[in-house]
């Protein structure tokens, strides 16, 4: 995955911001600076849910060895399941 969606280079729309995206989803990419200390905004752009991580969450998904990431990346372990 990289921020390039074209030749054109990054991907940044005004009010959002740097957008992430592939043929499977466009996620924006923002430092948010309201809390405690620095952090990263994701903002799923499909469905609007927001996600905040600070360093050691994302330092967390860095260590995650193959499997573990391809069993959080599997959309049918949990996107996908009726919630009712």
């Amino acid at each position: 995955m990289s921020m390039e969606m074209n030749d054109r280079g990054p991907h940044d729309i005004p009010g959002i911001g740097p957008v992430v995206g592939s043929e499977f989803a466009e996620v924006s990419v923002n430092i948010d600076s309201q809390g405690n200390s620095q952090r990263l905004r994701l903002e799923d752009l499909r469905t609007g849910r927001v996600r905040y991580l600070d360093a050691l969450e994302i330092e967390t998904i860095i260590w995650l060895d193959e499997g573990h990431l391809t069993t959080l990346l599997d959309p049918s372990s949990d996107r996908w399941r009726d919630r009712s």
